[in-house]
Order: C-alpha cells, then sequence, then structure tokens
C-alpha cells in the first residue's frame, strides 16, 4: 500500500514537470514537494521491514550525492555568472566569429564546441558555457530549442568516453569493466552521432545569422585573469582527479576561492570585490532546487527496489538489445543509480557491451529534457525549452543515438 502510494506521487511529480508550460507552476516547487513528502512517508512507515536507521543511512547517502551536485553547480555558475555579467563570452564570440554566418554552418560550429568542450570539461559546465554562446545570439524560440537539443546531446556525447567527462563512464571503469585505451574508441561515435543529429537539425536552416558587433570593447586583464583561472580549474579537476582521485567538487571550490582572492587583490583600489562575491547570488536556485527534488525522488525510486528490477531486461534479451534498452530508460530515471544497480548485480558482459552499455546510459538520457543534467540546466536557461518543445526533436535524437549506440558496439569489437 505504501509503495504504490509514493510511486503514485511521483509519477504524479513527473507529469507536473512535464505540464510545467501549462499549468505555470515551477517544476521547483512541484519536485521538491513530492520529493520531500515520499521520504517523510518512508520514515512514517518503512518498506520492506526497514529500521528507521536504516531509511536514515539511505537519506544520509542521497542528501551526500545532492549536497556534492549543489555546491559543484554553485562554483561553476558562479564562475559562469561573472564572464556573463562582464560581456566576456559575447565578447570571444565577436572576436572570434564573422559578422555573418549561416544558420547550418553555425550549428555544426556549436556542435563542435560543445562536444570537445565537454571533453574537457565537466557537463554542467559545457552547457553553462555553450549555451552562454548561443543566446548571446538572440535567436528566436524554435531555433533556440534546436541549438538547445544539439548542446544537451553534443554535450552528454562528449564526456562519455573520459572517465572525468561522466560519472556512469568512471563507476564502470573502477568496476574493471573496460580500460582507459578501451574508452578512447567512443570518441569516433560518440563524435559521429553529434553530426548527424546536426545535419538533422539543421536541413530546414536556411538563412544567416549576422552579428552586431558594434564596437569591440577592450577585454579588462581582470576578466582574462578569472576567465584563465576559470580554465585551470577545468584543468586541474581533469588532472587531479586522474592521478589522485580528488574529487571534483573540492578542486572547483577551490578555483571559486582562487577567484575571489585574485578578485580582492586585483580590485583593491577599484572597490568592487562585494561585487564579486555576490555574483553567488546571481545564480539561479530554482535550477539548484529542481536537482533537490529529482535526486529525492529518485533516491525514493531507489528505496522501493525499483530501479534493480531493470536488470531483469538481461534475462530476457541479449545483452546488446537490453543495452540499448537501458540507455533508452536512463532518459526517465537517472542513470548513476541504474548503472549502479547492473554493477551491483554483476551481470556477465564482454568487453564490447560495456562499451555499448557505456555510451547508452552517457548518451540516452539525452532523449528526454529532464533526463540529463545538461537538459536540465538547459530547460532553467532557455525559456522557450520545455518538455514538449523538446520532444518535438525526439526522432531525430533517437535516430542521433541509435546510429552512436552501433557505432559503440562495432567499435568494441576491435578489442
Amino acid at each position: 500500500m505504501v509503495s504504490a502510494l509514493i510511486l503514485t506521487l511521483i509519477a504524479v511529480a513527473f507529469v507536473l514537470i512535464v505540464v510545467e508550460d501549462v499549468i505555470h507552476v515551477n517544476k521547483a516547487k512541484t519536485t521538491l514537494f513530492f520529493g520531500t513528502l515520499c521520504w517523510i512517508i518512508l520514515f512514517i512507515s518503512p518498506l520492506h521491514g526497514h529500521s528507521l536507521d536504516h531509511i536514515k543511512e539511505e537519506l544520509n547517502e542521497n542528501i551526500l550525492e545532492i549536497a556534492t551536485l549543489w555546491l559543484f553547480l554553485m562554483a561553476a555558475m558562479t564562475f559562469v555568472a561573472y564572464l556573463n555579467s562582464k560581456g566576456f563570452i559575447q565578447n570571444l564570440v565577436q572576436r572570434v566569429l564573422p559578422k555573418e554566418i549561416s544558420e547550418r554552418k553555425l550549428m555544426f560550429l556549436v556542435a563542435g564546441f560543445a562536444f570537445l568542450f565537454s571533453s574537457i570539461s565537466d557537463n554542467i559546465t559545457a552547457t553553462l558555457v555553450s549555451l552562454a554562446v548561443v543566446m548571446s545570439l538572440k535567436l528566436d524560440g524554435r531555433k533556440m530549442v534546436k541549438y538547445a537539443t544539439l548542446i544537451i546531446f553534443a554535450v552528454n556525447s562528449g564526456g562519455v568516453s573520459l572517465i572525468t567527462g561522466d560519472v556512469t563512464t568512471l563507476m564502470i571503469f573502477l568496476a574493471d569493466k573496460v580500460t582507459i585505451g578501451n574508452l578512447l574508441l567512443l570518441i569516433a561515435p560518440a563524435a559521429f552521432s553529434v553530426l548527424v543529429l546536426a545535419t538533422l537539425l539543421s536541413m530546414k536552416m536556411r538563412g544567416t545569422v549576422t552579428f552586431s558587433l558594434g564596437e569591440r570593447k577592450p577585454i579588462e586583464k581582470t576578466d582574462i585573469t578569472i576567465a584563465a583561472i576559470f580554465l585551470s580549474t577545468i584543468v586541474g579537476t581533469l588532472t587531479m582527479s586522474v592521478l589522485f582521485q580528488i574529487p571534483p567538487l573540492l578542486t572547483f571550490l577551490f578555483g571559486l576561492s582562487l577567484m575571489f582572492l585574485t578578485a580582492q587583490f586585483l580590485m583593491r583600489k577599484k572597490d568592487v570585490n562585494k561585487q564579486i562575491i555576490d555574483y553567488i547570488r546571481e545564480i539561479e536556485y530554482d535550477t539548484l532546487l529542481f536537482f533537490v527534488g529529482v535526486l529525492l525522488l529518485v533516491g525514493a525510486l531507489k528505496e522501493l527496489g525499483v530501479l534493480a528490477q531493470f536488470t531483469h531486461l538481461y534475462e530476457v534479451l541479449a545483452p546488446s538489445q537490453a543495452n540499448y534498452l537501458m540507455g533508452l530508460l536512463s532518459a526517465a530515471v537517472d542513470n548513476v543509480p541504474l548503472t549502479a544497480a547492473l554493477l551491483k548485480a554483476d551481470i556477465h558482459m564482454d568487453t564490447q557491451n560495456w562499451l555499448a552499455f557505456t555510451y547508452a546510459t552517457g548518451v540516452g538520457g539525452s532523449m528526454l529534457v529532464i533526463g540529463s543534467a545538461a537538459g536540465i540546466i538547459a530547460m532553467s536557461k532557455v525559456r522557450d525549452l520545455t518538455f514538449g518543445s523538446y520532444l518535438r526533436n525526439s526522432f531525430y535524437l533517437l535516430i542521433a543515438y541509435s546510429v552512436g549506440y552501433v557505432g559503440s558496439f562495432y567499435m568494441g569489437s576491435l578489442v
């Protein structure tokens, strides 16, 4: 009875996310409400004979995951908020891009930028920066949705071949299912699938984008320094994670503190250090609260044992078919607990199928806008990007995902 009640509440929560643009109730409010309510019910009526101590332990584990993501987002978004407010990113765009470019060429440039940037940084930062570049161009809503869709898919694809680029890739690597050399084989199919999606999305684009460059503003040395700290933080996060297994959160908070200290030293005479620190207040906290609500809901699903049921797919389907479906399922269920459940089930697969599974869980979340961190970030930033508007491109997304999955499966045969 309690399980049915919680499942109903979770279903209602996800429905309210879908119809947000119809009911005009912010998704952060509904997910936070239902997420906390589900856990309150679990404490009142523990499932499967579990003790209250077990429920507390599970909740603490869930809260730790949320807190880690919250703080990491805060650090990354503060960097981006500062650079955006100073017009740094827009200024760079004006210097690099021509006065006029076709919409199709712009589509491929955005695809390449998002893919490459996510390969050297985390998905969240890559999404924020890529969106900032496109949003500075003031495109109309329908076209903006296409570019945002491409960014989400490209960002998820870019990080799938590196252990620092995607959490599930790291989990599979640490479980000794694949090696770094194996993972590098995913670069080609992942990149090709992004090009396929860019081609499909740009088919009806015939116009050009004209940049109103105006007078170029000089880039202040302070802004260059902050941007360099941001880039160094990204590179340092990648390096420290590989060499010393230092959590990305720690290095990003260190980079944020370095940003504040540098600003105090460089801007002491200008007396604007307080404004630098105040950029934390410009972060969209409804995005962070949405993350809290979603992860609480996923944690409740895990406690119900729903996630563990997905592993039964491998009892009725071949691994290559089950992996493909698991990727699609990761669009509706967080891919981290889904991957964890599969690893704990100790399902036997060869390296070829593990590589295909790595691609599937890393990119499959792109099928729904709420299926990945990149999608959630994009939905909070782009006004016209809703659950419904994203679904209009679902057929193109499915084609690109399928092409990438087949490519990753056959690249795995080279092992």
